[in-house]
């Protein structure tokens, strides 16, 4: 038997005061534009299963999610708001992909390419992000990019 989660609650029809916790393995369903605005912290995983994981993120104004390399997995990402620069390439010293992205945007980051994401706006980013296998512990919460940083 599957449990019904927040996210369907009719008590909060616009779908902000869920619980962002991590609901994987379970079905879920989930209004995600909704879910990314809500998350304030660095990084919130909101589902992990055996080969796929959503993370949702918010980069500070004037911040980045850091130049990093995910050898392994495949990586989709969408700005749900907030615009930035996104840098690409085969090695840290030349990310010759540069793409401006903004509300609505999605890029895919193939494994093994270098990444990062600087927010360039005046608010906050708020992205969500699908990592093919999963990237974080279950249930991982970095509520600063400091905290993702001493994580690792």
């Amino acid at each position: 038997m599957y449990r019904r989660c927040p996210c369907q609650d009719n008590s909060d029809p616009n779908g902000y005061g869920m619980a962002l916790r991590d609901y994987g393995p379970e079905p879920f369903v989930v209004n995600i534009d909704r879910a990314t605005k809500q998350n304030d912290n660095f990084r919130t995983v909101l589902w992990t299963g055996e080969h796929l994981q959503l993370t949702l993120m918010s980069i500070d104004v004037g911040e980045d999610i850091g130049l990093e390399n995910h050898p392994y997995l495949d990586q989709f990402i969408r700005l749900e708001q907030g615009q930035g620069l996104v840098l690409m390439g085969k090695s840290r010293d030349n990310l010759d992909f540069r793409r401006r992205v903004t509300d609505g945007y999605a890029f895919i980051i193939p494994a093994g390419t270098w990444h990062n994401l600087i927010n360039t706006g005046s608010r906050p980013i708020k992205l969500y992000s699908i990592y093919a296998p999963p990237q974080h512990p279950k249930g991982t919460v970095h509520r600063t990019k400091a905290d993702a940083m001493e994580a690792k």
